[in-house]
């Protein structure tokens, strides 16, 4: 799928403009665009068929989760009486935005994951990671990480007011790429073709992989590119580990084919995958089209009957 091209093509977009960023002298760099924001809502006159939750992972770094319980949950319980009998899937989420933008509270992200919970009958653990150049990579997969520790340690913690049944054993069943933003060094025939995309630009992509990969490293480090070198050994993890992979993209994405290449790796080194690739739609269309992420979660739920 690589093109034999490594220079940029020629773009007529701006990225600092299109991303509305200013780079400061020290290496940070300066949002202007106010992105609005959405606050957790604990919903105590229930009126809500999700409530919303923050709560601290690490005071140090400033991160913490926010959680979509969907009130499903509750009203089970009530009928039950008792907290044991309800089980539902858990989905952890990590936001989009080339790790230098956005946020887990931001309205978009929030009203997906708040749209997910409800239409899967899942609860959703939002991630608020560090952003890059402030804190490059890997500090938001080390913040990842850490959010799955907290989750298995803290499981209680998932019960938004001892609300949610037993959470044990938590075991990962699957993985769920959507829309995966990768690079590379070569370019690709979907990066040429779409080199002045209006959602994705290829300038764009480059320049949050230069403010977030650490210093010194090309687009072919494996944060960044991971078919490079006949992939990582992380994916035979996942093979022995059992996860199915799902992978979604769109033929309007400037990264379809990085995609499509990591489906056709994954299939290579035995891991059980799933994929949906759209035509005529552009990267993160979900996250700003209703009819479009109810599709996607018709999908999801299927894949989560597979995995489980």
């Amino acid at each position: 799928m690589s093109g034999d091209q490594t220079a940029p093509p020629v773009s007529t977009i701006d990225p600092y403009e299109y991303l509305q960023i200013i780079q400061n002298s020290d290496g940070t760099i300066k949002r202007l665009y106010e992105i609005p924001s959405t606050p957790a809502a604990p919903d105590h006159n229930g009126s809500s068929p999700v409530i919303t939750k923050d709560v601290t992972l690490n005071p140090n770094h400033n991160t913490w989760v926010r959680i979509f319980l969907p009130r499903q949950a509750l009203d089970n319980t009530s009928t039950n009486n008792s907290v044991g009998n309800t089980k539902l899937p858990l989905i952890v989420y990590y936001h989009g935005g080339g790790f230098i933008l956005l946020s887990a509270d931001s309205t978009m992200n929030h009203d997906f994951c708040f749209n997910m919970a409800l239409q899967l009958s899942a609860v959703v653990v939002s991630v608020e990671y560090r952003l890059a150049p402030e804190h490059r990579l890997p500090a938001a997969y080390h913040d990842s990480v850490e959010a799955l520790h907290w989750i298995k340690s803290y499981h209680a913690g998932l019960r938004a007011s001892t609300a949610v049944g037993d959470f044990e054993p938590l075991k990962i069943k699957g993985l769920i790429l959507h829309h995966p933003f990768f690079g590379g060094s070569k370019r690709t025939e979907s990066e040429l073709r779409l080199v002045n995309a209006p959602v994705l630009p290829l300038c764009s992509t480059d320049l949050m992989w230069k403010l977030a990969l650490p210093i010194g490293v090309d687009r072919d480090h494996e944060y960044c590119n991971p078919t490079v070198g006949g992939g990582f050994d992380h994916f035979d993890q996942i093979r022995e580990l059992g996860w199915w992979v799902l992978v979604t993209g769109c033929d309007g994405d400037p990264l379809i084919d990085r995609q499509m290449e990591l489906v056709e790796m994954l299939k290579k080194k035995g891991v059980k995958v799933e994929a949906q690739f759209n035509e005529g739609d552009y990267h993160g269309v979900e996250l700003m089209d209703a009819t479009k992420a109810n599709a996607l979660f018709v999908f999801l739920r299927h894949f989560l009957e597979k995995c489980c």
